[in-house]
């Protein structure tokens, strides 16, 4: 049984505090586990986690300030120790090679993982058997990227209408494969019994500002892990730093339907008892907008389920 699943590692921003750790998340994603930025502490999180070096099959680096990839050095040196036997792809924005290099010979080890480098130029698409992984420029101080992975989309059976057609067993199977069949001298195509369900979407957008890259990336996302590092109060410093406050991040995630928004990179400048505005914040643009969806603020070692999208119609289609 396929799992998908965000474990979150770390949630603060530039500075850690005392109840959360640099940034780190892992998604579990059917087979395979990506890394996405992981900054100080993220091998101890993962521990905490319950996440083993033999989780991650990707490391995805949005840019390279050390709260986002300091981290780097650790994991894969505890990759090796614990000898991961396969390949481990490594997506990271190309001009960033200097500081890559560095993290990756950072000290004395014996390096056995096989690391595959894949560095990017902002829009680009991975892709392999079983995922799609895409980037986007963002609007930071320095070169940074955003992610979505989109699962294939999936055609879906809809019980009433094989019914209604007389359709069952064999006859459903050789109906998938070879997209019609003859019932009763009638003609049913797969078309008229089925629907594509859209492929679930994961989308990552750390430090940045407005811009269409965010935005790109949030479209049709069932999930989005958004940084909202400010409160409203300071929008001016957001933009000067280059980042989100909880209510852009709410935008970004309207603007795209979003079923699901997670807020995280909290600075450092709120205390906990300020901590619920960011979804205060939130909320309140969802509610204004008359969006139905749901917004959580990231807590570190949060495990969020990924929920399946329903079918854009009747109940008839809902996974």
């Amino acid at each position: 049984m396929s799992v998908r699943e965000l474990v979150v590692l770390g949630t603060a921003s530039q500075v850690p505090t005392r109840h959360r750790n640099h940034n780190g998340y892992l998604l579990r994603w059917d087979g395979d586990g990506f890394l996405f930025d992981p900054g100080e502490g993220t091998q101890r999180q993962m521990t905490f986690a319950g996440v083993s070096a033999h989780d991650v099959t990707h490391i995805c680096l949005t840019h390279f300030h050390g709260d986002h990839c300091l981290g780097l050095p650790g994991v894969l040196q505890r990759m090796s120790l614990d000898r991961v036997p396969y390949p481990v792809h490594l997506h990271y924005p190309r001009d960033g090679q200097p500081y890559l290099d560095r993290l990756r010979h950072a000290s004395i080890h014996h390096a056995t993982v096989d690391v595959r480098e894949h560095p990017v130029d902002g829009a680009g698409v991975h892709r392999d058997d079983t995922v799609r992984l895409e980037t986007r420029p963002l609007s930071h101080p320095v070169t940074s990227v955003g992610y979505r992975i989109t699962a294939p989309d999936r055609r879906k059976m809809i019980p009433r209408r094989l019914a209604e057609e007389g359709l069952h067993g064999p006859t459903v199977g050789r109906l998938q494969r070879e997209g019609a069949v003859t019932v009763d001298g009638r003609r049913v195509r797969v078309e008229d019994v089925s629907y594509v369900a859209p492929g679930q979407r994961f989308a990552f957008v750390m430090d940045t500002r407005l811009c269409d890259g965010a935005y790109e990336l949030a479209a049709g996302a069932g999930t989005l892990v958004c940084e909202s590092t400010f409160l409203h109060r300071d929008t001016a410093l957001a933009e000067e730093y280059g980042h989100l406050t909880a209510v852009q991040a709410a935008e970004i995630a309207v603007a795209g339907g979003v079923r699901r928004l997670v807020l995280t990179h909290l600075s450092g400048r709120y205390g906990q008892d300020e901590e619920h505005r960011f979804l205060d914040e939130a909320r309140q643009v969802f509610a204004g907008a008359g969006h139905p969806g749901e917004v959580r603020l990231a807590a570190d070692l949060d495990r969020i389920p990924l929920r399946s999208r329903l079918a854009p119609s009747t109940s008839d289609n809902a996974e």
